[in-house]
């Protein structure tokens, strides 16, 4: 096992690392393993900002804690943003403001936006970025897990939201020609993520649903952390596990028959509604 961070090299002798955003969910961790499969040296950052749903940042710890006992060491940072974003309006973090249910491209999603929160996030990564580029002498990469799925709602997961961002920032900041984001998911969906990490996953001979179980995409858990299978994200995810054939290793109030059963209803109806 290792307790120190591999020297992962490309063939010049440069350093290949990416610093990343790991927020405990599905996405980030199978960008997180796609990365490690790519041979990436990876630094993570998890945000604490006020989330309802902050059992996701013990999920983070958990797959971190994983990896690391199966010999893949990954740097990994908690930031605390719950002072700042906690002026923010929104469902994911406004008390007495209930998360909604049902498909996740239905209008009511947007109330689980938190304004400006990618570019936070990213903002806080790029400079992270910086850091390592200077301290390294390397060229580093900011990995994000955005994907299409998310669209439709969150306008702050669009391509042309990360290129004029990406823009601003190199405008801004000395040294930024050594730093570039990545975005392996922007055109894909959360089918096509999960069977990308099924592919990275077998590459670093790990345990598909140990890694998976250590994740929560649910906006609502209950107390005990057991997904609700009901916000417009569960659904999205078990639809994708449903599509690529598998049972979702998660915890979800009721079990799996009946939270897939549920989304398959979700789905159809909003198919009928929407033609």
């Amino acid at each position: 096992m290792e307790t120190q961070p591999p020297d992962t090299q490309m063939d010049g002798g440069a350093i290949i690392r990416a610093v990343m955003a790991l927020s405990g969910g599905m996405d980030s961790t199978a960008l997180l393993v796609h990365l490690l499969a790519e041979g990436y040296n990876v630094r993570c950052i998890s945000y604490n900002y006020g989330q309802k749903h902050a059992i996701e940042l013990d999920r983070a710890c958990e797959n971190i804690a994983y990896l690391r006992s199966e010999g893949h060491y990954v740097e990994h940072e908690i930031a605390d943003l719950t002072s700042a974003m906690g002026l923010f309006h929104s469902a994911l973090t406004t008390d007495d403001y209930e998360v909604p249910e049902g498909h996740y491209e239905e209008d009511k999603m947007k109330q689980t936006v938190v304004p400006n929160r990618n570019a936070i996030f990213a903002s806080i990564l790029y400079g992270y970025a910086l850091s390592t580029s200077v301290e390294e002498d390397s060229d580093v990469v900011v990995a994000l897990g955005v994907h299409s799925g998310d669209h439709e709602i969150y306008p702050d997961c669009r391509p042309e939201f990360y290129e004029a961002l990406e823009k601003a920032l190199k405008i801004g900041n000395w040294g930024s020609d050594r730093v570039s984001f990545h975005l392996p998911y922007i055109e894909g969906d959360k089918e096509s993520i999960l069977r990308d990490a099924e592919i990275s996953l077998m590459k670093l001979n790990l345990d598909f649903d140990i890694i998976f179980r250590n994740t929560i995409t649910s906006y609502n858990p209950d107390n005990e952390g057991r997904s609700s299978g009901r916000s417009g994200s569960d659904i999205e995810r078990i639809l994708a596990f449903h599509a690529i054939g598998k049972k979702d290793p998660l915890d979800y109030i009721g079990g799996w028959e009946v939270v897939l059963k549920h989304a398959l209803g979700v789905q159809f109806e909003w198919g009928e509604r929407n033609g």
